[in-house]
This record gives C-alpha cells, structure tokens and sequence, in this order.
C-alpha cells in the first residue's frame, strides 16, 4: 500500500478481510467485542491480537542509546514518552472499569504520558519505559533564554500493538517556529527508538501548558499534558519590595512571594480501560468521572510532593520516590496544597488541559485576575485591566495568573481555606470519591521560611 497503514486505517479495514487475515488468532471475535460494545463483552487483552509485521520491528534500545550518544548539544530537561499506571481512589459504582483489574498493586489506572529521564545515565533509560508521571514534569525557564527539551519515546509497555509517535508542542505559544512547534504536520514527531531535541525561546512570560500532539484526543486525555511558565527579565529587581514577578510590569503589580502551578485534567475510566484491554473508545461518549488537580483528587491533594527537586527528581535507584506513606502516589509527585504566611502575596498558576469548561473558587480569600495565557492584563495606554473575583471559569486549553494576599491569622492551627471546583460533580467526581479541591493553609507571619521553589 502506498499510504502509512495506522492503527485507524487498520480498524476500517472490512471484517471480512481482517478474518481471513487472522486466520486462527480468533480476531473475528475480538472485532465483534469491539464493534457491539456490551460492557461485560470487552474482555479481550493483548495477548488476543495476532502479531503485527507490518508495524515492523520497534527500534532496539541499543540504537537508542547509540542515538542518545551521538546527538548533538546538551540538554534542560529530558523526557521519554510511553505509559504507566497512577492511582485514583477507588468507588463501587464504576466496574468493570475502575478500578482496572490490569494495573499492579497499588495503581489502578492506566496512563499515556511523559517519564522525566534527566539526570538518568544511559544504561538506565530503558527502566522508565510504564513509568509515566500525571501530569507530566514541570518545567520553567527565563524569558528570552534557550531552553531544550530532549524527548525519545519508549514505545507502550501495555500496547507494543501501537506505534504512536510522540511530540512537545507548547500550547498557547506565539510565533512559534514550526519546527520547534510539535504539531505533527509542520513539525517532527519521535518514533519509537529515536530522540529529538526540541529548542524553546520565548519572550513572552507567562504561564503555558505542554501536551503531545500526535492522536491528541487520544494522547492528551490519557494522560500527555504538562504545565509550562516563562519567568519575566524583571526578575530580580526590586519593586515595592518584591523581587518576583509573573510579568514585566514596571510597578510591581505582579510581584509575589510564592507560587503554586496547578493543572486541571480529567479522567473517563471507560477509555482508559479501554486501552489497557485493547479497545477503542467511542469518544463522542465522553463522559468523565474523575477530575483531577496536579494529577491527584482530594484529600491526596494535600498530601506532600514526591520529589526533591525539578531538573533531578528525588528517586529510589531509577524511579520516582513517592511521598512518605503513600506508595500509591509514586507517579502523581506534585501536591496542590497551598501553605504561606499571613499577609504575603501568593501567585497561582491555573492552567486547563481537560476537556470541559470548570469554575474554581476560592472561599473566603479575593483573588486578583493579572494575566490570561501569558498575557498581562493591561490596557495599550497602560491602565489596569487585572480585576478581583472569588471564582474563575477555565475552559480547556486556558490559563490565569491568579494572586491573592494572605488574611491575617485567626488562631487556627493553621487557618485553612478551600480552593474547589463548584461544579457539583468535580466535588464528588461524580462518583462520590474524592474531588478536585484543595486547601490554603495560613501561618501566622514568619512561620515559613522564603520559597525556594514553586509548589514547595
């Protein structure tokens, strides 16, 4: 055939053909599964499907090593997409799908995603290959300053039957280059077995999101989105006593003394089963029943980040460590919990990588609107469009700079505050199991020592 066979040319191949192909492997039966979809039908797994010679062979990770080594350059941050599995609390009403019967104790989901690699030597690469995180490694960098991304991509441990490439594509950038773009018509797409460097030069601070951009329905719901800032030239200056800002502002407006990224995302256990069982999801069916921040629901929202630090993730040999007494969260690292002393100015990064609009609210604090994907909220003439609210409406693919100033403390031990979303199913996942909130936590002043680091 002169065109790539895909995966989705291959379902709409006739079943006929594909009987007669498969001869003795029972794919007629499979296809039936597939096609009629009655839940207690999709019982089929991986070791159902015939070979597939006509993928050909993935590439040997020898030659992947050989790549890796003769690549030219140094790199910020290297990543290898594949997939895993990530733990979501568990609820009577959603069998067969969740919890999934596939997944290794104690994980219950299974994920597409990104492993962060860097710092890793090269004989220890391929040990990452299932190990994804949700969501994928954060990432900052200065505006107007290279940054690489090196992504390879491992190939699915749970579907060798897949070749998907995989790409960075840097969401809400502007004048991006398209080779550097990770839109895989005008750009480069990693197959298996092989790596690429992607260079970012921004200079537009702000803060974006990353997903992969190959099969993005697919990719990106299961799991291939992260969360991207760009630090503005301002700083390090000084401005009505703050020496960090989230834009070039000139006043001091966007100054603040900590930060707290966090990523909106969902999960509908029916797809992701799906494909740890070698189905196919009807996505027109969409209809998730999780809906997670920083890739966990609460209360494991609060509970303490599984990493030291960002460019060398905290490990036990080659994996992630996950936080103290919760194994179960080995590959969700990030916590959402906000903690900052009374009276400081706290920024939260709040980007959208679901699929569907949400409301987050905050009780009993304001909040500040400064900027909207990666754009200052500030008039041609220079007045001041940023605007206070207690509630903010996401929508997929957005992302707000949000500040807010401590309230003095009230005694508590510490003073908490909620930060939800209001949507009555995102409170109870629609399941009644966990929700996509977290808490602010308020010190008395000098309790905390200064931020180091966001989400710390």
């Amino acid at each position: 055939m002169k065109n790539k066979l895909t995966r989705r040319n291959f379902l709409k191949l006739s079943g006929s053909a594909l009987a007669a192909a498969a001869g003795s492997y029972g794919l007629t039966t499979l296809l039936h599964d597939k096609l009629l979809w009655p839940a207690e039908a999709k019982v089929a797994t991986l070791a159902d499907l015939p070979p597939a010679p006509f993928c050909g062979p993935p590439q040997s990770i020898d030659q992947l090593l050989v790549d890796i080594a003769q690549a030219a350059g140094n790199y910020d941050l290297f990543l290898a997409g594949t997939d895993g599995w990530i733990y979501i609390p568990p609820t009577q009403n959603l069998a067969p799908y969740h919890p999934d019967t596939a997944a290794p104790d104690p994980f219950n989901t299974y994920m597409f995603g990104f492993a962060n690699l860097t710092g890793l030597q090269s004989g220890e690469i391929e040990s990452q290959k299932m190990k994804v995180q949700h969501p994928a490694p954060m990432f900052w960098f200065p505006q107007d300053t290279e940054f690489t991304a090196r992504l390879t991509n491992l190939g699915l441990g749970m579907r060798p039957d897949l070749i998907d490439d995989h790409t960075i594509h840097f969401h809400g950038r502007r004048n991006a280059i398209p080779f550097f773009d990770g839109e895989p018509n005008t750009s480069i797409a990693v197959p298996i077995g092989r790596i690429f460097d992607y260079v970012f030069d921004i200079p537009m601070p702000g803060t974006y999101m990353y997903h992969c951009h190959v099969e993005e329905v697919e990719h990106v719901h299961l799991g291939m989105t992260g969360l991207v800032f760009v630090t503005p030239a301002q700083n390090g200056t000084n401005h009505n006593g703050f020496t960090k800002f989230v834009y070039n502002d000139g006043d001091g407006s966007t100054g603040y003394d900590r930060e707290f990224p966090m990523l909106l995302s969902d999960v509908w256990s029916e797809a992701h089963w799906d494909f740890s069982h070698v189905q196919l999801p009807e996505w027109s069916d969409y209809k998730p029943n999780y809906y997670l921040l920083n890739g966990r629901v609460y209360p494991d929202t609060l509970k303490p980040n599984g990493y030291v630090d960002f460019a060398h993730p905290n490990r036990t040999g080659t994996d992630l460590t996950p936080p103290s007494g919760s194994p179960e969260l080995q590959f969700q690292p990030y916590s959402s919990l906000v903690t900052c002393n009374e009276g400081e100015r706290v920024l939260i990064r709040l980007a959208n990588l679901g699929f569907l609009r949400q409301t987050m609210s905050m009780a009993g604090i304001k909040m500040r609107v400064v900027g909207k994907d990666a754009t200052l909220l500030k008039g041609r003439n220079g007045e001041d469009l940023s605007y206070f609210t207690d509630s903010i409406s996401i929508g997929p693919g957005e992302a707000f700079d949000i500040i807010f100033e401590a309230p003095s403390h009230q005694g508590g031990n510490p003073d908490k505050y909620l930060f939800y979303n209001r949507n009555s199913l995102a409170m109870g996942n629609g399941t009644g199991a966990g929700a996509q909130m977290t808490e602010v936590h308020v010190y008395p002043a000098g309790t905390l020592a200064p931020q180091t680091e966001p989400l710390t």
